[in-house]
């Protein structure tokens, strides 16, 4: 079963820092796109930034500035540093990535989330 698990969130002040992870676990054959995501207490899930496994990446308005996405293609992970955070970033962040499982074809999958809280 393909699973993508996450860590590293939790309870932050205000202008300070997390660093979420990511990693693909199960039985797949390759990772392509990889993409964080949040939904934000009131509003719809949005994208936050994505990252090819070429390394082209994209952010969101928001994050441009703040938070910097990367990935390890060895150890099928991504990453979301997160700084200078704010109270707008509260909310669940879940990790989306697209795999292709052993003798089957391209899916996309997402992690459980995990919760993000910024403190004033």
């Amino acid at each position: 079963q393909v699973q993508l698990v996450e860590s590293g969130g939790g309870l932050v002040q205000a202008g300070g820092s997390l660093r979420l992870s990511c990693a693909a676990s199960g039985s797949f054959f390759s990772v392509s796109n990889m993409a964080w995501h949040r939904q934000t207490p009131g509003k719809a899930r949005e994208p936050v930034a994505s990252i090819t496994r070429g390394g082209t990446i994209t952010y969101a308005d928001s994050a441009k500035g703040r938070f910097t996405i990367s990935r390890d293609n060895a150890k099928n992970a991504v990453f979301l540093q997160m700084q200078d955070l704010n109270l707008e970033d509260t909310g669940v962040y879940y990790c989306n990535a697209d795999l292709k499982a052993v003798g089957g074809a391209w899916q996309n999958y997402w992690g459980q989330g995990t919760q993000v809280t910024v403190s004033s």
